[in-house]
């Protein structure tokens, strides 16, 4: 039986290696994207082979659009027709409000977040689509809880940024519904990974409704089920896993 193929952009960390690791578990072949991290690629890579499954790490700047295009390539060359994508490459910038906050990080953030996000999901749907002689598959785009809130204080352009994640599912879902592709995306709150400047998770935790921050296992369990057959009939869905915030 051939088994799916599921490329993840950002897959060495947080929310992407946790992903990872579950479809392997659950019989996925899959790519792993990092950009300086081959240590944690290549660790991810074992567990999933560990679980039955192929997998390959692929290097490669998310926010860059030949480094997209080789990724995709490089996955398919490697496991086959890709089947399953997952955008999980995210930065939060230097927090500031935004009158502080210079155009450099503005732009690294707009750049990986939003314009990364359109690319790869392009790129997806070039090779999963009927119109272009693919097989149908599932995107999922991680935004964020921030693309409600706003972000205030700390980092509005990241909000704004995964406020476009937002708008390019609900708009893409509807452009491939008849392609054989869905599109959703999972908005998570604050959860403990590497993203948050140090001491921000901290700060936070007290304000949170549940008193916790999620963890990244909790937030991949929602990525798989939107990957997965039992979501056949959700699409242009952005799912908040964010404990009640």
């Amino acid at each position: 039986m051939t088994r799916p193929v599921l490329l993840i952009a950002g897959g060495s960390r947080g929310i992407g290696a946790a992903t990872a690791r579950f479809a392997g578990e659950r019989g996925y072949d899959v790519a792993i994207n990092y950009v300086r991290r081959s240590d944690a690629a290549a660790a991810i890579a074992e567990a999933v082979t560990k679980a039955g499954g192929r997998a390959v790490t692929l290097q490669g700047d998310m926010a860059k659009e030949e480094e997209i295009v080789r990724v995709f390539e490089e996955t398919t060359r490697a496991l086959g027709p890709i089947t399953h994508f997952v955008h999980s490459s995210g930065v939060g910038g230097k927090n500031s409000r935004l009158d502080a906050a210079s155009a450099a990080t503005i732009r690294e953030v707009i750049d990986i977040n939003l314009f990364g996000a359109i690319i790869c999901a392009r790129e997806a749907v070039r090779r999963m689509s009927t119109a272009h002689g693919g097989k149908g598959g599932a995107i999922v785009l991680l935004s964020s809880i921030a693309a409600v809130t706003g972000g205030a204080t700390e980092y509005v352009f990241y909000a704004a940024a995964k406020g476009g994640v937002d708008a390019l599912t609900n708009g893409l879902a509807r452009e491939v519904a008849k392609e054989g592709i869905r599109v959703n995306a999972i908005r998570p709150g604050p959860t403990d990974t590497e993203i948050h400047e140090p001491g921000r998770l901290a700060r936070i935790t007290p304000l949170l409704p549940m008193g916790r921050p999620g963890e990244p296992d909790e937030i991949a369990e929602a990525v798989l089920f939107l990957l997965s057959d039992a979501a056949s009939y959700i699409s242009g869905a952005v799912l908040n896993v964010s404990g009640a915030r």
